[in-house]
C-alpha cells in the first residue's frame, strides 16, 4: 500500500510472509516479555521473613520465648553466672505457655537454644459467648473463641472493645497478652467520706468486669480508675 510503512521484528517471519494481506495489521516488539509475579508485600511478615530459630543462651533476657522438651516456655528471671572455678552458665525461672508451670532451669554459657516460633496477632475484645471470649480481627471481620479457661485470671480484666494481642505456637493459640494498664469504672463501693485521702486507708472495690480491688477511701461509685493488670492494684483516678 502506497504511503504506509510496517516494520518487523521477527525470529520466523516464514508463517507470516505466507499471509501478506495481514502484514499490515501486525505489530511486533523487541521488548522482553515478563509474566507478572505477586508482590511479597502482600504476603505475611512472618512468611517473608523466616527467624532465626536458635541462639546463644548467652543472649537469654526476660521476655525470651525459648523452646525445651518440645513445648514453649517464656524467661522470667534469669542470672549469668560466672563462678571461680569451673563452666559459666545462665539460671533461668521459665513459664510454660501451655500449662502455666514456672520452673528452674539451667542451661551451659554458649550452649545453643532453640527459640520458639510464637507470634502476635492484635484482636479485638467484643463480646463473651457463655464460656467462650470473643475477639475480632478487625482488618476481616474474622472471629476468634478462646476458652474461658485459656485466659485464665486475666478474664477479670477484659472489657469490650479491648484491643489484645493473641499469643500463637504452630498455629495453635497459647496465650492472650492484654493490656499493661486498663480504665474501669466502680460499680460498688462503701461511700467515700468527706476529708479521707489516699494515704488515710483503703476499701474493697467491685468494677465493671466483675473485678474487686482495693481503692482509696475517696473513690465512689461511678468514678473511673486505673488498675495495673500485673498486680491487680489501684493505680489513680482517670
Amino acid at each position: 500500500m502506497a504511503g504506509m510503512a510496517t516494520s518487523f521484528n521477527v525470529s520466523s517471519p516464514s508463517s507470516i510472509l505466507s499471509r501478506p494481506s495481514q502484514l499490515s495489521s501486525l505489530s511486533f516488539s523487541s521488548k522482553p516479555f515478563f509474566l507478572p509475579m505477586r508482590s511479597s508485600a502482600r504476603m505475611p511478615l512472618r512468611l517473608r521473613c523466616p527467624r532465626i530459630m536458635a541462639f546463644s543462651s548467652n543472649d537469654i533476657k526476660v521476655g525470651s520465648n525459648i523452646e525445651v522438651d518440645g513445648a514453649p516456655w517464656r524467661v522470667i528471671e534469669f542470672l549469668h553466672v560466672k563462678p571461680g572455678k569451673g563452666a559459666a552458665f545462665v539460671r533461668t525461672k521459665m513459664r510454660n505457655y501451655i500449662s502455666g508451670n514456672t520452673v528452674e532451669k539451667t542451661f551451659r554459657a554458649g550452649s545453643t537454644i532453640n527459640e520458639a516460633n510464637i507470634y502476635k496477632e492484635t484482636k479485638q475484645f467484643t463480646y463473651k459467648d457463655g464460656p467462650q471470649f470473643v475477639f475480632m480481627d478487625l482488618t476481616t471481620y474474622e472471629e476468634t473463641r478462646v476458652n474461658e479457661s485459656s485466659i485464665g485470671d486475666k478474664t477479670k480484666w477484659l472489657k469490650e472493645g479491648m484491643d489484645c494481642n493473641l499469643l500463637l505456637w504452630n498455629d495453635r493459640l497459647i496465650d492472650v497478652d492484654i493490656p499493661i494498664t486498663v480504665k474501669l469504672t466502680v460499680v460498688d463501693v462503701d461511700p467515700g467520706l468527706k476529708g479521707d485521702t489516699a494515704q488515710g486507708g483503703s476499701k474493697p472495690a467491685t468494677l465493671d468486669t466483675g473485678a474487686i480491688v482495693n481503692v482509696p477511701l475517696f473513690v465512689n461509685i461511678g468514678d473511673e480508675i486505673m488498675v495495673d493488670t500485673r498486680t491487680g492494684q489501684y493505680m489513680n483516678r482517670a
